[in-house]
């Protein structure tokens, strides 16, 4: 069996010139990746606000959310918007909080009620004896 020989010749620059090549594909192949998992993040807690705000009996919908994800201006009932808002704040402050610190309770529930009642962030005063 014959040996085969290409019709040319590797040369330093055609290896350079395949190495970054080689290098531009895989830094474009890590953008879509990170693109596509940003994509889904985005998703995941547009439907994460809207299934928690749909349970207290919100009528937005998956696109409003989005929007209003994405800084747009949506129309819809203002309480509605105000706590989808709050929603949103409060899911990206969730890793700051420790479930069992009061003060933190506190600021999760300031971050939530926020514009919708009067003593957001503080506890009840009523009935107190």
């Amino acid at each position: 069996m014959a040996k085969y020989a290409p019709p040319f010749t590797l040369s330093n620059k055609t290896l350079t010139l395949v190495a970054k090549i080689s290098e531009s594909i895989g830094r474009l192949t890590v953008q879509q990746e990170q693109a596509k998992l940003l994509r889904l993040r985005k998703v995941n807690r547009m439907r994460t606000v809207q299934g928690s705000l749909a349970i207290e009996g919100s009528t937005l919908t998956q696109q409003q959310i989005t929007a209003i994800l994405d800084g747009k201006r949506i129309i819809a009932p203002p309480k509605e918007v105000q706590e989808a808002h709050n929603a949103i704040n409060s899911y990206n402050a969730l890793t700051q909080w420790q479930p069992t610190n009061p003060s933190n309770l506190l600021s999760a529930h300031l971050l939530m009620m926020t514009g919708l009642v009067n003593d957001a962030g503080r506890y009840r005063q009523e009935g107190v004896m």
